[in-house]
């Protein structure tokens, strides 16, 4: 046998993880027998659902989960019927560890506070991995469903992992464990049973606790999403929400109720109170998960949008077979009212939770920029979703909505005036600012990637439009407010040189009053896209609309001084360069050459 036996080397990577897996999560260990038992709990689901549609056996008609524990071989050993794992699953899903990102889990991992640890288990596909903070050496043997062979795969945690043909009677999966001599406790059976109740009761899957020579079970079992909502505790729901999301956080809002007449199904769903350490990005979808008549079918069934994909649960209906396949479920009209409801539901609990401004911002700084999505590509909820949108002003501290923003308009004042960049700090400095709170104007300020993409979806709030300041300079003239002081300078020669100096660089350069402290500013092209759209463009290599507006504050020293010489000053073609690498520095852009700027404002300082 041993000539079969394959060795392989974990990745230097997957080494240092698991290291910091068995090391830094030590006030958690319990954590373990909760990763293996859910593990096995989505085998069995698995497997059931893959039967209803042919692709795998019928399950056993009493399938269970047996946990083990044998003292005197200190081995404790999980075992499932589900749908098991052929040699190349165990080398993909064994041999692999977080293959989404590694080395940034490892890093995180060793780098937060004691206390925060334990959140990082579970969230990150490294769940099986937990086994060795209570086991020097770990077995898995397991047969696919459909094949006549098992295979074990078999490692200490320390750099190797090998895999070898097995034996195994019946398809599913055995993990054993050796345990190391400081985890005795999780040998004893009340101390398993205790941890299961914890982390596994609402597992609908029968777990059995070998004790005393017999079985007997260890979870209830309940389908807690089935039951009154006035029959189930805070905690119930806590522990629940934590089994199905892998989260530790405390769920921000939960949403439970039966929906009962044309439609008969049952909901509980979660918003989470933390983002989760995965980034959303990496997956688009919602994970709801289905079940029809209590047995999981499905958590790719879209229950919600993408833009609520951070809610996290359960719908439960009577209105679909059980062995419903996944072509069935994109089509079936019952699934869409489904979706339709758990969406209102969701929005609606959303919006009586944004009436408590400051219980709502913890919600915002964690899922708003998925939100907005919703705003940019959902036509029938947009208006809704824009509501509870929350921003960063000009004018007030904190966050914002829309609605307050109008109620806050000037007189004069036709349009909600928005300015969008990459970095908050910086637009809240922009030049592009100035006039407008000169005259006592509100901007929002937003800095989220989606934010150059959704104002043009919405169009309008409440009958106002949206626009950006960097295509609005024109409209401060018809609001009531103070005007900029100071003597203007005379641009007649000035402005030509300066267009004649930049040639293409830029559309058009003009006089503004929008500017107070500030030589010049970019503003977008009369028929283009705002600067930020305009600078994603460039950044894809999509140049759209042309290029930028460079406006003159005729009132500045330096504009004056330039006025005065323009007929015969020698080097303004040079000083032309150098204002419109001040204005796109102003906007967060490098010079359009960087080493060139450096020398040339050394030289005048220099020259100064």
């Amino acid at each position: 046998m041993s000539e079969t036996v394959e060795r392989h080397e974990f990745g230097a990577e997957v080494g240092r993880l698991l290291d910091l897996v068995v090391h830094a999560l030590y006030s958690e260990r319990e954590i373990f027998l909760r990763e293996l038992v859910a593990n096995a709990a989505d085998a069995v689901d698995r497997r059931r659902f893959e039967s209803l549609t042919g692709q795998a056996p019928a399950l056993p008609e009493h399938a269970k989960l047996r946990v083990v524990p044998d003292k005197a071989a200190r081995t404790l050993t999980i075992s499932d019927s589900g749908i098991g794992m052929s040699k190349a699953e165990l080398a993909q899903h064994l041999g692999t560890i977080a293959r989404s990102g590694t080395l940034a889990f490892a890093q995180s991992l060793a780098e937060a506070p004691g206390a925060e640890k334990p959140s990082l288990i579970g969230q990150f596909g490294v769940g099986f991995y937990s086994a060795f903070m209570v086991a020097d050496r770990v077995e898995v043997t397991s047969r696919r469903a459909g094949a006549e062979e098992a295979w074990r795969w078999e490692s200490d945690g320390k750099g190797q992992y090998t895999i070898a043909p097995a034996e195994r009677a019946e398809t599913g999966t055995d993990i054993v464990l050796h345990m190391k001599a400081d985890a005795e406790e999780f040998l004893d059976p009340w101390r398993l049973q205790a941890i299961i109740r914890k982390w596994a009761d609402h597992i609908t899957v029968p777990i059995t606790l070998l004790r005393d020579g017999k079985e007997e079970p260890a979870n209830e079992g309940t389908a807690l999403w089935r039951k009154p909502r006035s029959d189930v505790t805070a905690e119930q729901y806590r522990d629940f929400y934590r089994h199905i999301a892998h989260a530790f956080d405390e769920p921000w809002a939960t949403l439970h109720w039966r929906a009962e007449g044309t439609l008969d199904f049952s909901a509980l769903l979660f918003i989470p109170s933390a983002k989760p350490f995965m980034a959303m990005e990496d997956s688009r979808e919602s994970r709801v998960r289905l079940h029809v008549r209590r047995m999981f079918i499905t958590e790719e069934a879209g229950l919600l949008p993408p833009w609520l994909r951070f809610v996290q649960g359960v719908v439960d209906t009577e209105d679909l077979p059980l062995n419903v396949s996944r072509e069935m479920l994109q089509a079936t009209p019952v699934l869409a009212r489904i979706r339709k409801a758990a969406t209102g539901r969701v929005l609606s609990e959303l919006k009586a939770k944004a009436k408590d401004a400051e219980a709502y911002a913890p919600f915002w700084e964690h899922f708003g920029q998925v939100l907005k999505e919703g705003v940019f590509e959902d036509a029938e909820h947009r208006k809704d979703v824009a509501a509870l949108l929350r921003f960063r002003s000009s004018a007030v501290e904190g966050w914002t909505s829309l609605a307050d923003y109008v109620g806050r308009m000037k007189e004069g004042q036709a349009a909600i005036y928005i300015l969008v960049g990459d970095d908050p700090a910086a637009l809240a400095k922009s030049p592009q600012l100035e006039g407008f709170r000169a005259k006592g104007v509100e901007v929002l300020l937003l800095s989220d990637g989606i934010d150059a993409f959704w104002p043009e979806q919405l169009g309008t709030f409440e009958d106002k439009p949206i626009r950006s300041i960097t295509q609005a300079g024109a409209d401060l003239s018809a609001i009531a407010g103070a005007t900029a002081e100071g003597e203007a300078a005379d641009l007649t020669l000035l402005l030509p040189r300066i267009k004649e100096a930049l040639k293409d660089e830029v559309s058009e350069v003009r006089a503004t009053d929008r500017l107070v402290d500030s030589a010049v500013v970019l503003a977008a092209a009369q028929h283009g896209p705002d600067l930020q759209m305009a600078r994603i463009l460039r950044r894809a290599g999509r140049g759209f609309g042309g290029p930028p507006v460079l406006e003159v504050n005729p009132r500045h020293p330096l504009i004056r001084k330039l006025a005065e010489g323009a007929a015969t000053d020698t080097t303004l073609a040079e000083t032309a360069g150098l204002l419109l690498d001040l204005a796109r520095m102003q906007d967060g852009e490098a010079p359009r050459d960087p080493a060139g700027f450096a020398k040339r404002v050394a030289a005048a300082l220099a020259g100064g």
